[in-house]
């Protein structure tokens, strides 16, 4: 039997091939063979289309053999086709998916997807290709009727696919949350014969949703479709056959809180849903389609908040708003506090509704932001997880489950293509008569075939020459990209050790490193060999120093904060971002708008304090608030302090950063709010007379502090109102305070300018200036001296023994830098300086009261203490410069895309940071205690 049918297929085939060389042999056709992928199955026509052009039509189709193409040889055999390797003798050469270069027949008519009109790089040599060999190019995704709208797609099963992929993909994640639910029995699309197997299965899944299977602790499940295309339409086909209900996306909160679990929500989201003109905030839709960079979208506010799973069938252009941008999916993804939702140990509620996403537009970077790669039918979910900002191939962890193939429908074959083909047929007629050695404008075509044509006569047609801009413009990019993962460091002082260590580990990243400094640079250098050190004076080399702020993407200041204003104004004249880890000064704040109007991000307060500080207050400030806790005092103190065997001085104090800083904060005022009173102390000493005492906390240390500045316009600033009490201080062993107001007292930490300093002044030792400040004469005898001193700082040997330590009546010459302060500054670094194999400290605790629902009081308390390393970083560059440089990567990896002045108080930035820390080895501790 099976030799009969052999035969009778060998006959038929020979019968077929001979009549059909006898008729119409002008009119041929061929259909390639897919190589683009190992999971291309499908055919841009099936044996039933090939019969309706052979017996019908009178065309010749030629089919290329492959054993991988969903429909076998024999099968167009019986349709009359032609199946040979050679497709010379073919005018018009259809496939579905690019064809590989070296294969393209010269002179000949090609119709497949070609993925050139975004100038996508993966395809140029494609398209050059195509233009070298004179082949005709028609583009599948550019036949549009009159109205815009694709006639020739595979969209609807794209929809299809995604749909079935992304509720098995739901099933295995539930799974590794700790649920069973009724996805977990639906397969992959592929793994079906048919469609219609594969909607049995989600019928069989939507019958027990139906009965109350779905567990409590994961809520309503609902699904937002974008779009309202082939691709939604034929997901939303499949979704149907669950129990269902259509809500309007302004119910979708109320139903994504409240609503049923035994049945699934849909959401249809259409532009004027969440596109707004950036000014007027409305949307028109004749505007956006000619200006679409004037619209941004709300959808990451007002829709993906309350969606579970985001089918994403939209198509998206470079200039158009993207739905969820990287900084968007960091605030979707924080675990979410959601009463609603019952929860115990063994039934867990969600960390956050977002549980998938399925991206069937499947464009890299686009409107899904943080989808930089497609997934594969081998590989076809990863899970993104936005606080590390990375992708890996697993169900369980933090993140959402994305599903992006680009090839969705090649897993249904058979269906797509019989599909696909029926829109096609229509046209092969006039496809059929391209031909490619004749001049474009003379082609006998119509509208929707001519239109589509991307290159003809080797070139690109008319409606098509924008590629070459734009793959210039994409050129210009790439080289602007490759040149802007460069980041420029000025000042290589005491914290830029982690920061350089910390970029360089990444290879993608170049770091310049300027230093005013050879020895500093040439250090640099020595140290890390992927760093460029360049020895430049910022405040001496304007074009040079401009010139090196436009050639990198972003800029790490570690100079002191007065140079900052001076830098920003460069960077945002060149658009080029930065980062420092000062405090935000009332300079820099006149340049927000600026910066704002230039798309520059500033990111400021991102050391240790300020920075470190911030971020561990704010995350237990969002955590309180969020279980409906009421803050109401704060207390905040911190230090950088040599170890306490390193403390071996009479201020019990070294320096590892600015001197002048440290002396400049002990003759500042400070201003702080105390049980609903405002309490002030004035400068000029006040401060370490007035307001210094011991604390309680952390006793070994033997710690006193001191209020630091103006606490109070912290209140605003970290959005706690209902304090009656805030408190930002200033961390010493006890005794500095004592020591160092005897410094203010002798008129040593005085800015005013003093004329035995002047720098062209006569030598002068340090024992000569005191007896200038004490209106002495500079011979005064030693003891004379001491004993002025000693009734100046009302008999007390203990001051009058600190100064002597301090090596302030020494014959040791003093380098005059024009008032007291800034030459006692300097004299500090070198005398205070610590040893080889010293090492500081960094000590930081935060005390926050606050009332709970129930009426409860109870304060938390965080601790952080981190040593330095014995001849190695220190705690103070450690804990200043790793906040400043991660801030720095993630600007560079658009986790940060907030422009303007920026402050690490919002949780999308704060928390990322933290999180990061953390893996560098950075810890504190917390402790909740009930009063």
């Amino acid at each position: 039997m099976i030799r009969n049918l052999s035969k009778f297929l060998k006959t038929k085939y020979k019968h077929l091939k001979t009549s059909q060389n006898e008729i119409h042999t002008n009119k041929i056709i061929a259909i390639r063979r897919e190589d683009q992928s190992i999971w291309e199955r499908r055919a841009p026509l099936s044996p039933n289309h090939v019969r309706k052009l052979v017996m019908k039509d009178g065309y010749k189709v030629i089919v290329q053999p492959s054993n991988r193409r969903a429909f076998q040889t024999p099968e167009y055999i019986q349709a009359g086709a032609v199946i040979q390797e050679d497709l010379g003798e073919a005018s018009l050469i259809l496939g579905v998916k690019q064809v590989p270069a070296d294969l393209l027949i010269p002179n000949k008519t090609y119709a497949f997807f070609s993925h050139t009109i975004k100038a996508q790089e993966a395809n140029m040599p494609l398209l050059d290709a195509v233009l070298e060999k004179n082949i005709l190019l028609v583009d599948y995704e550019k036949m549009c009727d009159s109205n815009g709208q694709r006639v020739v797609a595979f969209g609807k099963y794209a929809g299809v696919v995604g749909m079935i992929d992304i509720m098995h993909g739901l099933g295995l994640r539930f799974i590794a949350l700790g649920h069973h639910t009724p996805f977990v029995h639906i397969g992959p699309a592929h793994n079906y014969r048919c469609s219609e197997m594969a909607r049995q299965a989600v019928r069989d899944a939507g019958y027990e949703i139906a009965l109350g299977y779905m567990p409590k602790s994961i809520g309503p499940l609902t699904f937002v479709f974008t779009g309202s295309g082939n691709v939604s339409q034929g997901a939303q086909e499949v979704f149907r056959e669950l129990p269902y209900e259509y809500v309007h996306p302004t119910q979708l909160k109320k139903v994504a809180e409240h609503g049923a679990t035994n049945k699934v929500y849909a959401c249809k989201v259409s532009r004027k849903d969440h596109l707004i003109n950036k000014e007027t905030g409305k949307f028109d839709p004749q505007e956006y389609e000619e200006h679409p960079e004037r619209y941004t979208s709300t959808f990451s506010r007002d829709i993906a908040p309350y969606s579970s799973v985001i089918i994403n069938g939209i198509y998206w252009a470079p200039n158009s708003p993207k739905l969820i941008r990287i900084p968007d999916a960091k605030k979707l993804l924080q675990p979410a506090h959601q009463p609603w939702l019952p929860s115990s140990p063994g039934c867990p509620s969600l960390p956050h509704r977002l549980v998938g996403i399925c991206d069937i537009s499947a464009d890299p970077g686009g409107s899904i932001e943080f989808m930089k790669e497609c997934t594969t039918i081998d590989h076809p979910f990863c899970l993104y997880d936005a606080e590390n900002h990375t992708n890996k191939e697993s169900f369980g962890g933090n993140g959402v489950l994305v599903c992006s193939i680009d090839n969705m429908p090649t897993q249904l074959p058979r269906e797509a293509s019989e599909y696909f083909g029926n829109l096609l047929l229509p046209h092969i007629d006039e496809m059929a008569r391209c031909d490619a050695k004749k001049e474009f404008s003379q082609q006998n075509i119509g509208p929707i075939v001519k239109n589509a044509v991307i290159t003809a006569n080797s070139k690109l047609t008319p409606n098509y020459e924008y590629i070459a801009n734009l793959r210039e413009k994409r050129r210009s990019q790439s080289k602007i990209v490759s040149s802007n993962k460069k980041v420029l460091v000025l000042g290589a002082g005491y914290v830029s050790d982690p920061v350089i260590e910390y970029l360089t580990r990444d290879p993608h990243l170049s770091v310049t490193v300027v230093s005013a400094l050879k020895k500093e640079a040439d250090k640099i250098a020595s140290k890390y060999a992927s760093a460029n050190p360049v020895v430049l004076d910022v405040l001496r080399s304007g074009e040079e120093l401009e010139k090196l702020i436009k050639d990198h993407q972003i800029v790490i200041s570690l100079l002191p904060y007065t140079y900052h204003p001076l830098i920003a104004e460069k960077c945002i004249k060149y658009k080029v971002n930065m980062v420092t880890a000062s405090y935000l000064t009332k300079e820099m704040k006149n340049l927000h708008d600026a910066a704002v109007k230039q798309g520059v991000t500033i990111i400021n307060e991102v050391g240790l304090d300020p920075g470190i500080d911030h971020m561990l207050a704010m995350q237990c400030f969002d955590e309180i608030k969020e279980s409906g806790g009421v803050i109401e005092t704060f207390n905040s103190y911190c230090g950088g302090l040599p170890a306490p065997e390193s403390a071996n001085n009479s201020l019990r104090y070294k320096f590892n950063w600015s001197p002048r800083a440290v002396l400049l904060n002990t003759i500042s005022g400070a201003k702080y709010l105390k049980h609903g009173k405002i309490i002030e102390i004035p400068g000029n000493g006040g401060l370490l007379e007035q307001g210094s005492g011991p604390v309680s906390f952390l006793p070994g240390f033997n710690l006193e502090a001191f209020p630091n500045r103006d606490s109070i316009a912290y209140i605003d600033q970290y959005n706690i109102n209902t304090v009656n009490s805030i408190l930002r201080g200033t961390l010493r062993y006890k005794g500095f305070c004592q020591n160092a107001l005897a410094l203010v007292k002798l008129g040593l930490i005085s800015l005013k300018d003093h004329p035995s300093l002047h720098a062209a002044g006569p030598d002068i030792t340090w024992r000569q200036f005191m007896c200038d400040l004490l209106h002495l004469d500079r011979d005064t005898y030693y003891e004379n001296v001491k004993g002025v001193i000693f009734d100046k700082l009302h008999q007390d040997n203990n001051l009058l023994n600190a100064v002597e330590e301090l090596g302030l009546l020494s014959d040791e010459l003093v380098d005059k830098l024009g008032n007291p302060l800034d030459s006692l500054a300097l004299f500090m670094a070198k005398r205070l300086a610590y040893s080889p194999g010293e090492r500081d400290i960094i000590i930081m605790h935060h005390e926050i009261g606050y009332k709970l629902q129930n009426g409860h009081d109870e304060v938390k308390t965080v601790d952080f203490i981190h040593y330095g390393e014995p001849n190695g970083q220190t705690a103070m560059a450690k804990t200043v410069g790793l906040p400043a440089a991660i801030a720095a990567k993630m600007v560079l990896e658009k986790e940060i895309q907030t422009t303007g002045m920026v402050l690490p108080l919002s949780k999308d930035i704060y928390k990322t940071i933290l999180n990061r820390l953390q893996l560098e080895g950075l810890q504190w501790t917390e402790f909740v205690k009930r009063l």
